[in-house]
């Protein structure tokens, strides 16, 4: 590709060049592959303290089981969903070269996180009362409750951790992300062989190991923010170069960055939550324990596949956003199209290998027959879910990278919610099909979600308006400081020799 390709946007009337689709391509999935591996590595985390909390026993197995499930839906899912919301800021902010906004973005959401971990945290501790109240068993809400204490401190890991991850991929570093993932993964599975098998702290080992490796990855960000990304990171806290004001205009602008969080957050939370209001209808069917069983197995699957759209929904949102914060409407049209063409590729791989092995992947798991057929009937449906669910993730992260995630977060509100949930009750319960119900539930979701978004992106969305939004945004924090320097200087006084006082203005 020729440099004035790279450099300048190209005209509306034109369609990009194969070269120029190419090279979305390798911009795209240079960002994305890292970052895919880096959700692997989590994941491949949270099953290894799975592995360890099986091997101390079915009621610990139990107990943890609770107890990760309503830590993701009562704090990681808040934490990653308020996180969200420096992506169009942040990404925006990196492409007109605004690294003062970049900078106090996420500062400001650093601030925001502190605050909403307080409510999390209140959450926790009355874990064992909560789901005593629900009427879950007292042996496994006692264990569960032992897990959630442990883990607190993760909440305020995770107040830096999060938003340094948006921090990052907004300015297309993902390897370091990897690289820091990679050695902080390393180091769990002897984090909980010395706490769990050497100590014998039992189940708040286990916690206490998640709880370093994600401090473990937060020191390694960290330290690569300070010692590297310089120019980006300026900053304002007090004692740190700006003085008792810099609090000040960190805190000024949380309003406004709110405004993007908030409806970012409810935009991730509320597909993440009715996966487990799934698993709470499976325990109302005829036998709910083969189709709890069955769902664990699914939905673990589905976090599995998850990885690779979100990473490219994050990868987008990035792209878009730099692209219209450097004034280039439609390159970040042509690096929304490339993304959701991949996405549906990505569906269709999802669709065929769920197909062909779905008599074999619950063997991985379980040795339970009745199971095994139960789960290998349901694959082709959480297939064809998936055919939904990658253009929908990814049009997600296009809608956040445009800093519309309040479309996004009704467009999933009405879909999982006002189509989805009568869809999977109705079938389930009322037409008495049963487990396949639900997930005939999820496929209606998904496919009102994915039609929806396809529709906002391709169709209603005027990229030349996008990037004059784009360019308001950045410019923003300018006028505000330029503002406030002029009026401190017009209050600021001089005294001249005789003590008398001089208006500056």
């Amino acid at each position: 590709m020729r440099e004035d390709d790279k450099d300048h946007d190209f005209f509306s009337h034109k369609f990009p060049t194969t070269s120029q689709v190419v090279e979305e391509l390798k911009e795209l999935w240079s960002m994305a592959l890292p970052l895919t591996a880096m959700n692997m590595l989590v994941f491949v985390r949270a099953v290894v303290s799975v592995l360890f909390l099986g091997r101390l026993g079915s009621l610990e197995l139990a107990g943890g089981a609770l107890s990760i499930g309503f830590t993701n839906i009562t704090g990681y899912s808040v934490l990653v969903g308020l996180a969200s919301g420096l992506e169009p800021v942040c990404s925006q902010a990196f492409g007109s070269k605004n690294w003062e906004l970049l900078s106090l973005s996420l500062q400001r959401m650093v601030l925001i996180l502190l605050m909403a971990i307080v409510p999390i945290s209140l959450l926790w501790l009355n874990l064992e009362k909560i789901m005593l109240f629900m009427g879950q068993d007292g042996k496994i809400t006692e264990m569960a409750a032992i897990y959630c204490f442990y883990s607190l401190p993760d909440l305020l890991t995770n107040t830096l951790l999060q938003p340094l991850r948006v921090f990052l991929r907004s300015q297309k570093v993902t390897k370091p992300m990897m690289y820091c993932s990679l050695i902080a993964v390393l180091f769990h599975v002897p984090l909980n062989y010395f706490l769990v098998m050497v100590m014998q702290f039992g189940v708040p080992g286990v916690a206490m190991a998640s709880v370093l490796t994600n401090m473990n990855m937060v020191v390694l960000m960290a330290g690569y923010v300070g010692l590297f990304r310089k120019k980006e990171m300026m900053l304002k806290w007090p004692g740190c170069g700006g003085g008792g004001g810099g609090m000040m205009v960190v805190s000024e602008g949380l309003g406004e960055l709110m405004k993007l969080a908030v409806p970012s957050c409810l935009m991730i939370c509320l597909e993440w939550w009715w996966y487990e209001i799934v698993t709470v209808l499976a325990g109302y069917l005829e036998n709910p324990t083969l189709a709890v069983a069955a769902t664990g197995i699914l939905i673990q699957t589905t976090s599995m596949m998850y990885t690779v759209p979100m990473a490219l929904a994050a990868c987008v949102s990035a792209r878009v956003g730099n692209e219209l914060g450097a004034g280039k409407p439609y390159k970040a049209k042509l690096a929304a199209m490339v993304a959701l063409a991949c996405a549906f590729v990505m569906g269709f791989i999802n669709v065929t290998w769920t197909v062909i092995l779905r008599y074999g992947w619950a063997g991985l798991f379980t040795n339970d027959e009745p199971v095994k057929a139960l789960v290998a009937s349901v694959m082709p449906i959480m297939g064809l879910c998936e055919l939904g669910n990658c253009p929908q993730t990814t049009g997600c992260g296009i809608l956040r990278g445009t800093a519309r995630p309040v479309i996004g977060a009704n467009i999933n509100l009405g879909s999982f919610y006002f189509v989805g949930t009568p869809v999977a009750v109705g079938l389930a319960f009322w037409f008495k099909i049963g487990f396949s119900g639900l997930w005939f539930g999820l496929l209606s979701a998904q496919v009102a979600c994915a039609l929806s978004i396809l529709y906002v992106v391709i169709i209603k969305t005027d990229w030349e308006a996008e990037a004059l939004k784009a360019e308001k945004l950045t410019m923003v924090e300018m006028v505000m400081n330029k503002d406030k320097k002029k009026n401190e200087e017009c209050k600021g006084l001089l005294e001249n020799e005789n003590g008398n006082k001089i208006d500056m203005c």
